[in-house]
């Protein structure tokens, strides 16, 4: 039975088809099929306890370009649909936090992915700290000493915003880099929250794993290497993606939190893993569909999408 979905996402328009996640979810949500609407976050309200949104009917071609094609927008109260994809990109900031408060109102009964409550209650960098043994030595700080104490310890650090995304922000502080004084400054003056620092992990040279999880079982992961004058891994940052498969330790570590992501609805998580160590827990719009299957792994959309189906 063809399911109507709307996914809330930045705009269509902007979408980079060739590396999209959400691009990949809509292509095989369409091939199944399925009713497909778009809307923008800012087009999200509530009134006197009904959640609804302008939509716009669309349907998408894998053709850059000629991505997609919209109708014209319409108001559609949310919990009319059947599912809701939550993909619009970070930061977590308080904008987005609302929209998980005002999605909550209609799930579980419009199937909201990931779940928006427990979305809300695991940022990234925060949510991979219920795991401490899986994850690199890491501080949770504004203090510039507790940060000076870290650095003072372990020699070579990163130092990044705790609610950022895509590496930005991030940066590697040696011991003797007389540029740590400056780089607090600006993240106090940029960002209210506390930092995040963790131990630099040489292994990241090797590269940076994304392992994707499908309703708690990993089915498939991509190694992202970063360039050669370059501390992060990300592709839009010039991260070079490589065909990889899963170690017995990273088996090891799916397995201890594929239980509870599922307890917590989670069907669609990206985590990173450098060596042997887990570095975030991405729950929030996770990336990296295509590449998996570019390099001749599993459809995960196909994957995906069977387990939605399958709790509708």
């Amino acid at each position: 039975m063809a399911l109507r979905i709307a996914v809330q996402m930045d705009h269509i328009k902007t979408v980079q088809i060739e590396g999209d996640s959400t691009f990949a979810l809509m292509l095989e949500a369409q091939a199944r099929g399925h009713d497909l609407y778009h809307y923008e976050v800012d087009r999200l309200s509530m009134r006197d306890g009904r959640v609804y949104a302008e939509c716009d009917a669309v349907s998408v071609s894998d053709v850059k370009g000629t991505h997609y094609s919209l109708g014209d927008p319409e108001t559609h109260d949310l919990s009319e649909f059947d599912v809701i994809l939550m993909r619009q990109d970070p930061p977590f900031h308080m904008g987005y936090i609302t929209a998980t408060h005002l999605l909550e109102r209609i799930h579980p009964k419009t199937l909201v992915v990931n779940n928006p409550g427990e979305v809300r209650n695991a940022p990234e960098k925060i949510f991979v700290t219920e795991f401490p043994d899986l994850m690199p030595e890491t501080l949770i700080t504004r203090s510039r000493t507790e940060i000076r104490k870290f650095r003072e310890e372990f020699k070579d650090i990163i130092i990044k915003p705790l609610y950022g995304n895509g590496g930005a922000g991030v940066f590697r502080i040696q011991e003797g880099d007389q540029n740590l004084s400056s780089l607090l400054e600006m993240f106090e003056d940029t960002w209210p929250e506390p930092f995040i620092a963790q131990r630099y992990l040489p292994d990241v040279r090797k590269g940076d794993k994304r392992i994707i999880l499908i309703d708690g079982e990993p089915v498939g992961a991509i190694n992202r290497v970063p360039g050669e004058d370059e501390a992060r891994s990300n592709m839009h940052v010039g991260g070079r993606a490589e065909a990889i498969g899963m170690t017995k330790r990273e088996e090891e570590i799916c397995a201890r939190i594929g239980p509870e992501l599922k307890r917590r609805g989670f069907i669609f998580v990206g985590i990173d893993v450098i060596g042997d160590v887990m570095t975030e827990i991405n729950v929030t719009s996770p990336t990296g569909i295509r590449e998996v299957k570019k390099f001749g792994g599993a459809d995960i959309a196909a994957l995906f999408w069977d387990a939605v189906e399958a709790k509708r």
